[in-house]
């Protein structure tokens, strides 16, 4: 199977069936292994049709026990290699059928971590899962048709030569019968395909609807429009369902016929060798060997149709692969572009007129928080811009330097299912102090303590265990012990109470000394704490400097803090000191 210590490979993301030929090509030893086993397996099936025939024509009918107990000893032979051949077929298509779908969870994992944050903005993790979940073993099942697939055409043309030293004319039935089955079974596999893709884009946007009625539980409750919202689902998925309907009934009668057509070809066989049989053309033993020989042809006929039935809806499910694979992410290789600044420099964005100097903490303000938060989004390079690093494009510096350096924390950054220590620690081991510093500067001890095993207590994905304050604060810490260069957090103290802020703020600040810290608020707490206070008015930069400056020399300024500051007394006095 795909070693997972190993890069799975670059796919051919050109079309679905070039994805799945990458996917056979990726394991072609393994693939080459399972091919030869099966054929030796379908074609050894071949083989006790005809050792019957010799063990009646020359045992049997001749009164020979010798040849009888000769040739019954070869059958009992080859049906137990046959037997062995099987398990060995089956073993190792099951590790070919695992690999391919292993290396496209890796392929899809990767890209997806190549995406970053632009992921969102290009598609939902709803479709992520599905791909991930479906797709992604539905395109793998396909590779069976390498193993007994291959070795059911064999099968085919050995049955054709054996029955060929029979009979002519029954020899013509097989050459004939396949192709009729495959232009009965041909349009029914189209028909499948493209139902199969409309089901397969609706079921994608049912469960994106799904997850976002989830997660949007509690506002829509809040805004009375969680039944409106539910019985738009229940539409859809009413479409969905008469989808697969459709989907269900192509489906029962490429199945049925998978089940039916073999046996209709077993008795077109049969029954001229019967007759052939009849008038003394063909001996007993022969007789059996032709019906054991159509007999055996059920198998690779199923097959047949089977591994058309896999690689029509394969296609589709790698069809969605290969269309996610092809999103473009901002940068092909994270590692390209121009070195960033040897030491700490001045951050600027053009489009704000913000400029951050290094070593101080900034603040960011303005009547519309919104405005705030792109000017971090540009400086942090999580959108295309003209912002500078040290004079240096921000968008020409490799992008592993920009994030090793630079790390932009909002409130809506995930918390990963685990441990609070492993919430916090992110992806490297930190000691013990570090940690407690990071924790004691976010204000969060007091959730380590209230949790009943500490740091090793589990925490809900997205911290749904959590109260809003508690998720925020423990955003922080992993920010803080992370220590960048250059942090840039976006509302950090908006969902904790008045006196919780203060401390925040006192904390970050003196945690934060001599490196670059820029924050966005309105909240009067945290701009007297901030070095520097950027008052933005329609996204540029109104003025600039502390914060009992602009009070005395900016109105627009004044009236804005003088409002949040009421609005934070009046919700400490409203909600017991909760915000």
């Amino acid at each position: 199977m795909a070693d997972p210590f190993h890069h799975p490979g670059r796919p051919d993301i050109r079309g679905p069936l070039r994805y799945i030929w990458w996917l056979i090509v990726s394991q072609r030893r393994r693939v080459l292994t399972g091919s030869l086993l099966g054929s030796a397996w379908m074609v050894g099936l071949m083989v006790p049709p005809y050792l019957l025939s010799r063990a009646i024509d020359d045992g049997l009918t001749a009164g020979n026990s010798s040849a009888l107990f000769g040739w019954t000893g070869a059958l009992f032979g080859v049906g137990v290699l046959n037997a062995w051949l099987a398990v060995m077929r089956h073993r190792v298509m099951t590790r070919v059928r695992m690999d391919a779908a292993f290396r496209s969870v890796r392929v899809v994992t990767e890209h997806t971590t190549r995406l970053g944050d632009v992921l969102a903005r290009r598609t939902s993790s709803s479709e992520i899962l599905t791909i991930g979940f479906g797709d992604v073993a539905q395109t793998a099942n396909v590779l069976t048709i390498t193993g007994p697939g291959v070795g059911a055409v064999l099968a085919y043309a050995v049955a054709a030569l054996l029955l060929l030293s029979v009979s002519a004319p029954l020899a013509l039935v097989v050459l004939l019968g396949v192709p009729v089955l495959a232009l009965v079974v041909g349009p029914l596999l189209g028909r499948l395909q493209r139902v199969e893709t409309v089901y397969r884009d609706q079921y994608g946007l049912l469960t994106t609807r799904l997850v976002d009625l989830i997660e949007g539980l509690r506002v829509l409750g809040g805004l009375g429009g969680k039944e409106v919202y539910a019985e738009r689902y229940r539409e859809r998925s009413r479409a969905l369902r008469a989808e697969g309907y459709r989907v269900g009934t192509v489906t029962s009668w490429i199945q049925a016929l998978a089940v039916g057509l073999p046996t209709v070809f077993l008795a077109a066989v049969t029954w001229p060798a019967a007759r052939l049989a009849a008038d003394g053309s063909l001996t007993t033993g022969q007789l059996v060997s032709v019906y054991g020989y159509a007999a055996v042809l059920v198998v690779p006929v199923a097959f047949f149709i089977e591994g058309g039935y896999d690689l029509s809806r394969g296609r589709v499910a790698a069809r969605r692969i290969i269309g996610f694979l092809a999103l473009p992410p901002r940068s092909d290789d994270p590692s390209a572009g121009l070195d960033a600044p040897v030491g700490p420099a001045v951050l600027r964005d053009p489009a704000s007129g913000v400029e951050v100097l290094p070593g101080r903490f900034t603040a960011l303000t303005g009547a519309r928080p919104q405005e705030s938060a792109r000017v971090v989004d540009r400086l942090g390079r999580f959108v295309d811009s003209e912002a500078l690093w040290g004079g240096v494009p921000l968008r020409d510096i490799a992008l592993t330097q920009v994030r090793e350096r630079l790390l932009v924390a909002d409130n809506e950054a995930a918390l990963f299912a685990g441990t609070l220590r492993d919430a916090i620690g992110g992806r490297t081991e930190h000691s013990a102090d570090a940690l407690a510093e990071a924790v004691d500067a976010a204000m969060a001890r007091d959730i380590v303590h209230a949790l009943p095993e500490g740091l090793d207590s589990a925490v809900a994905a997205q911290g749904r265990d959590l109260s809003g304050g508690q998720r925020q604060r423990i955003r922080l810490a992993r920010a803080l012990l992370a220590a960048p260069e250059v942090l840039l957090a976006v509302e950090p103290t908006s969902a904790v109470d008045v006196h919780t802020e203060a401390s925040m703020t006192t904390r970050l600040a003196a945690h934060r000394a001599g490196l670059t810290t820029v924050v966005t608020t309105t909240s009067p707490l945290v701009l007297d704490r901030a070095d520097t206070v950027c008052y933005l008015v329609g996204g540029r930069v109104a003025a600039t400097g502390t914060h009992r400056e602009l009070l005395a020399g900016e109105a627009g300024y004044r009236r804005l803090v003088a409002r949040d500051a009421d609005d934070e007394n009046d919700m400490s006095d409203e909600d017991g000191g909760l915000r």
